[in-house]
């Protein structure tokens, strides 16, 4: 992926050659309104996660998990101090596992990823607000304009005016930081499209990179992305889908060329092709939340490479990309607004 010119600190194109193809698109909400319905997974409560004290963990298979207040508090204060856990879902998973990693590393704890009592009070010592909030959703938050349905295949995204969000929902959950279904089980009878609606929220309230990023490290066998100062202090830790086994992502040292928020995103066949595209044109996919690279792309000064945005912010982390370096919007963003040209990225 590319600017179609050199980038400055506000392009808004970019070329798709090396980068990654998404996760099949999502699918179209089912609801017709914006009612949330009740999930048949435990709700869990707002009450209930500011309340929430120490709790070992589950063990075994993730996808069997129900939601934990515990976990859903200690992914927001994770997010707070700097270690990015993806998704809030109060669900324990590689994610957040990495995040506690890092968090116990910088430290200078044992480093298992695990959340032990230890993790927990630095933690709650550090930030002890509540984690979950009232909002008000606002005439902004509904009035759209919406993209309900997002078609699959770039061809047809191709046609629409843009790749908005899909619903007032889908906004609020990832201004918060939030799994949408984990917003729609914790307020299982809010109407989100309609202004005024009084909701719950869990609020990260991460503050912006105070310090200048000198360099930014891209770690393969962690899936993560290391924002760094010239003194070596570790200023932000985020999760990232990294190159495959088929496609991977190069090794060695780049630097930031510039930055492009809310890109439209250029698929070239004459430049790169996958497996079972048929794709013989190039096409101009429009820039929106849901474009395939999200709503801000981080051009590297190798032709074709970046770090950016994602539709899909419950999937970074857990599958591959074809090359380039994918963060959940809101990781992208933070990064991004800390970032200038000549920054170094290293590969390892």
């Amino acid at each position: 992926m590319k600017s179609a010119s050199v980038l400055s600190c506000l392009p808004l194109v970019v070329l798709l050659t090396a980068c990654d193809r998404e996760a099949p698109p999502r699918e179209p909400e089912a609801p017709a309104t914006e009612t949330s319905v009740l999930s048949p997974r435990p709700v869990v409560s707002p009450e209930a996660i500011n309340a929430s004290g120490y709790e070992a963990p589950p063990d075994g298979n993730l996808a069997e998990q129900t939601a934990s207040a515990s976990l859903a508090r200690a992914q927001v204060l994770l997010d707070r101090a700097g270690f990015s856990p993806g998704v809030t879902d109060g669900r324990y998973g590689e994610n957040v596992r990495q995040a506690i990693a890092a968090f116990q590393r910088e430290n200078g704890m044992t480093v298992d990823g695990r959340l032990s009592r230890e993790v927990w009070d630095r933690l709650v010592a550090g930030s002890p607000q509540d984690a979950v909030s009232r909002y008000v959703l606002t005439t902004e938050d509904v009035a759209g304009p919406f993209t309900p349905n997002i078609p699959e295949g770039l061809e047809a995204q191709a046609g629409l005016e843009r790749l908005g969000y899909t619903s007032a929902a889908e906004l609020v959950a990832e201004r918060f930081h939030m799994d949408e279904q984990f917003l729609r089980e914790m307020n299982p009878n809010a109407d989100f499209s309609r202004a005024g609606t009084e909701i719950f929220v869990t609020n990260p309230r991460r503050p912006q990179i105070a310090t200048e990023v000198a360099r930014i490290e891209v770690d393969r066998d962690e899936k993560a992305v290391k924002a760094f100062a010239e003194d070596g202090t570790l200023l932000a830790f985020y999760p990232a889908t990294i190159g495959s086994q088929e496609q991977p992502t190069p090794e060695g040292r780049m630097t930031v060329n510039g930055v492009a928020r809310d890109p439209t995103y250029t698929y070239d066949p004459r430049r790169v092709s996958y497996a079972g595209d048929r794709i013989t044109r190039r096409l101009t996919i429009p820039a929106g939340p849901n474009n395939p690279v999200g709503l801000v792309w981080i051009d590297l000064s190798r032709d074709t490479y970046g770090i950016h945005g994602t539709p899909n912010p419950d999937i970074v982390g857990k599958n591959a990309s074809n090359g380039c370096v994918r963060l959940t919007n809101w990781d992208a963003q933070h990064l991004a607004a800390a970032v200038r040209p000549g920054v170094v990225v290293e590969f390892v």
